[in-house]
């Protein structure tokens, strides 16, 4: 497994995808995103996606030369369509247009349907911070939790991230699923047939199990139970029913080439601080960060992720042979 530096494993990720029928500004685009996640430690988001991106491009399950459309039907609504390509390219489009949108309107958002895995969402609302604005990602995934009481799959585990600037640093970036772990290490143990730990997902029996086969085939334990469940569905009417995307209960599953497009959505928002009446937020935001990191044994979210970073843009990341 050979280690390469950034910018190469970038090209080598994107050559993949072209020589796959990809078309190389997509390509780039999903490259550059895999690769940002994998210097980042979020290996179930990384380079381990390559071989299902690959097998859904072959299969016409994603349509490697789509190019995202986008219509303003209102002066702060940017509306994407991914056209069943990648998810990356369409978010692309929206952290483009939206923070000249935000701050002209005060707050924008992008609804993006017809679009699928989006990977490590952190990642994108904290371009939109390095802009200096406040962001906000919702999106639904293919069926994996079942409503609290229930045993079948009606949500996703429907990642919801947050990132907000902080003055003269990097940014606060909060990224979790609403699964007790996002399915993307489960993905990457079962590539290398490792256990999981027990507490993290149900056999489709409704039993615990640490087989991560069977808990891909079965169902993932809600982050707080029921609490959960519910913030599950209220993502689905956000980044589903709002944006004209299927359900989570409706999409095909980003783990394979089997079946049609998931037409999975997203939505992204985009705050300017500027417009909320005042010049507080950077001075309340340095407060709130030195409140929480004057605690020992504390830190803010995302620093692990940056520190990784930073190790990464000197000793490369290693890239599988594919």
């Amino acid at each position: 497994m050979p280690t390469l530096p950034l910018p190469t494993a970038i090209d080598h990720v994107a050559g993949l995808f072209i020589a796959a029928g990809v078309s190389q500004p997509n390509a780039l685009s999903v490259a550059r995103a895999l690769v940002a996640a994998e210097a980042d430690g979020l290996k179930g988001h990384g380079l381990s996606r390559v071989p299902t991106y690959l097998a859904m491009v072959r299969s016409g399950k994603i349509d490697g030369k789509a190019t995202p459309q986008a219509t303003q039907p209102r002066p702060a609504v940017l509306a994407i369509d991914a056209c069943d390509g990648f998810a990356y390219p369409a978010i692309d489009l929206a952290l483009e247009r939206l923070p000249e949108l935000a701050r002209t309107q005060g707050i924008a958002i992008a609804p993006v349907r017809n679009s699928n895995h989006c990977g490590a969402a952190g990642l994108h609302v904290e371009k939109l911070a390095d802009a200096g604005l406040v962001a906000l990602l919702f999106a639904n995934t293919p069926g994996a939790m079942a409503p609290w009481g229930g045993s079948k799959p009606v949500f996703g585990t429907n990642p919801i991230a947050f990132a907000a600037p902080l003055d003269g640093r990097p940014p606060v970036v909060i990224d979790m699923a609403l699964s007790k772990v996002a399915r993307g290490p489960i993905v990457a143990a079962r590539q290398k047939g490792e256990p999981i730990p027990e507490g993290w997902a149900l056999d489709v029996d409704g039993k615990p199990t640490t087989d991560p086969a069977r808990a891909i085939a079965g169902t993932m334990v809600p982050l707080g139970d029921a609490k959960g469940a519910t913030l599950a569905m209220m993502v689905e009417i956000l980044a589903a029913a709002l944006v004209g995307a299927h359900f989570a209960f409706e999409a095909s599953s980003f783990l394979d080439g089997e079946g049609g497009p998931p037409k999975t959505g997203q939505l992204i928002m985009a705050i300017d601080p500027s417009a909320m009446g005042g010049a507080w937020f950077a001075e309340r935001m340095t407060s709130l960060a030195a409140a929480i990191e004057s605690q020992p044994g504390t830190r803010l979210p995302g620093a692990r992720r940056m520190s990784l970073r930073l190790k990464a843009a000197q000793d490369g990341v290693s890239v599988p042979e594919i």
